[in-house]
């Protein structure tokens, strides 16, 4: 029998916080706390930690809207709790169409998914494909479905049943390459990029034999890529791109891009980028927290303190724009790590836990929900085994998404407050809070495989209410492990794992 996780999680839920409106909210002002770290970059001599890595970068969602006292730049006001799933259509289901995953939507909305990013959904090309299969990366025409899923009725049946029960979509989106079966290669060979000898290229140094160079300087070639995406919002009611390998396209085309999209509809954009910050200023709302995944997943290995994630956690974006937060996505699913093989059984919780209470929006990965333990096959048919688990991380993350969702201080961008550190003089415990409209959230997070003795006074005023509580196993019996004054205030004992999500009044 599998394992119910949030049950055995969830120790007190005593109220709830009534969620902000979202629009006309100035921006956070930061408050002062004894014993706390203001918001703000991190750095090495903080944390008492050495690293080599690059801080990164992040970024969130569109639709400026005007608050009446303040330019402070705001997102689409949906974009303020958004919880993002990565659907790998193929692998979903045995089937691997979009009527099979279709019937899948309620349990995606019972887990608290806001919005669904669908992998490429466009035909694969059959010249110098890898695998049996091919990648979705090795796009034939961007204006079509690949038959392996469906029809382009069915997608659109499947956008529109999402809809309607109040998900938002993105589609993936592959600017810099098409597969060797476009079109364009033999209607418009300008538009590659093309060596000395006037033979197009794949694009070079990054190791993909099955794909051709688009040439950015033709201007031509950007009009109908552009017009290509406009496609998908116009005929289909797309809602956001992510946008693969962004650096490898000019910003400029992007800006140009965005612009045009914006024409239609409010649009959400994610750069697969964490190093280039002008991106968000005009054309992302967001990007990837590479950076923070390396690090959760040393922590949760036991190779780096707790306190070195504050480097990776992002405090000076672009007004408005924040970060993607992930333990898990395609790329290192296939390539480097399960979410299992990455985090290990015991850290899972609560590092899902801290993933959705830092600034920034969650990713889950198709399949991490019950913490496969499978590097699911890239181009070759290897659906997704959902008895295959004992774990079952949904409950939680339904929870993790209505504690986000109903507390203001967590919610992004602009919207949600910055992140503050409390000093509870261990590497091993990050301790923080976010605070909105009155509403403040604190937590507190072992974040190590010891026992840990901390002093929480500076944290815990007796008033607070225990929004969600784990004592560091994977299976808890609640009336085993009551929260109360008793075991939260002075000088407490963590165990490996233990934390306490707190909400209160500032």
């Amino acid at each position: 029998m599998k394992r119910k996780i949030a049950l055995a999680l969830i120790v007190a839920l005593m109220c709830s916080v009534t969620a902000c409106s979202g629009k006309g909210v100035n921006s956070v002002t930061e408050n002062t706390v004894a014993s706390e770290q203001t918001a703000g970059t991190v750095t090495e001599e903080q944390t008492g930690e050495t690293t080599t890595e690059t801080d990164s970068v992040s970024g969130e969602e569109t639709e400026e809207m005007e608050a009446e006292d303040s330019e402070v730049r705001f997102q689409a006001e949906w974009t303020k709790d958004a919880v993002i799933y990565e659907v790998n259509v193929r692998q979903y289901t045995e089937e691997g169409t979009f009527n099979a995953f279709s019937e899948h939507l309620q349990t995606l909305k019972d887990m608290g998914i806001t919005t669904l990013w669908f992998m490429p959904i466009h035909p694969i090309s059959e010249t110098k494909r890898s695998g049996t299969l091919g990648s979705y990366y090795s796009i034939t025409d961007y204006r079509a479905v690949n038959p392996e899923f469906g029809t382009a009725e069915d997608f659109k049946a499947l956008v529109d049943k999402a809809h309607g029960m109040g998900f938002k979509v993105m589609m993936d989106w592959v600017a810099n390459h098409t597969g060797w079966d476009c079109a364009w290669i033999d209607e418009h060979p300008e538009w590659y990029t093309q060596d000395s000898s006037g033979n197009i290229i794949s694009p070079e140094g990054m190791g993909w034999p099955d794909v051709a160079d688009l040439n950015y300087d033709n201007m031509e070639m950007q009009a109908e890529m552009i017009e290509c995406m406009k496609y998908w919002v116009q005929e289909y009611d797309i809602d956001g791109f992510r946008c693969d390998y962004a650096t490898g396209v000019p910003q400029e085309f992007w800006e140009d891009a965005r612009a045009a999209l914006e024409e239609i509809k409010p649009v959400y954009m994610l750069a697969e980028d964490h190093l280039v910050e002008s991106l968000l200023e005009e054309a992302f709302d967001f990007n990837y927290n590479w950076n923070l995944y390396d690090a959760m997943r040393a922590v949760a290995r036991d190779s780096k303190k707790a306190n070195t994630l504050k480097i990776y956690i992002p405090t000076d974006f672009p007004d408005g724009t924040y970060t993607l937060n992930f333990m898990d996505n395609h790329d290192k699913n296939s390539y480097e790590h399960t979410i299992m093989g990455a985090y290990g059984a015991e850290p899972m919780v609560a590092m899902f836990s801290f993933m959705y209470m830092i600034p920034g929006a969650p990713l889950i990965y198709s399949g991490d929900e019950i913490g496969l333990d499978h590097a699911i096959a890239f181009m070759e048919k290897d659906a997704i085994d959902w008895e295959s688990s004992e774990y079952d991380y949904r409950p939680l993350l339904a929870e993790l998404s209505n504690i986000k969702s109903t507390n203001p201080a967590l919610h992004n961008g602009n919207y949600g407050g910055q992140i503050n550190y409390y000093d509870l003089d261990n590497k091993n415990i990050l301790s923080f809070y976010r605070e909105k409209d009155g509403i403040i959230v604190k937590c507190i997070f072992n974040l190590s495989k010891r026992e840990q003795t901390i002093d929480v006074s500076s944290v815990v005023d007796g008033t607070e209410t225990v929004l969600l509580h784990s004592a560091g196993a994977t299976e808890i019996n609640v009336e085993d492990h009551p929260v109360s004054e008793e075991n939260l205030s002075g000088e407490i004992t963590v165990q490996p794992w233990e934390f306490w999500i707190l909400a209160g009044e500032h």
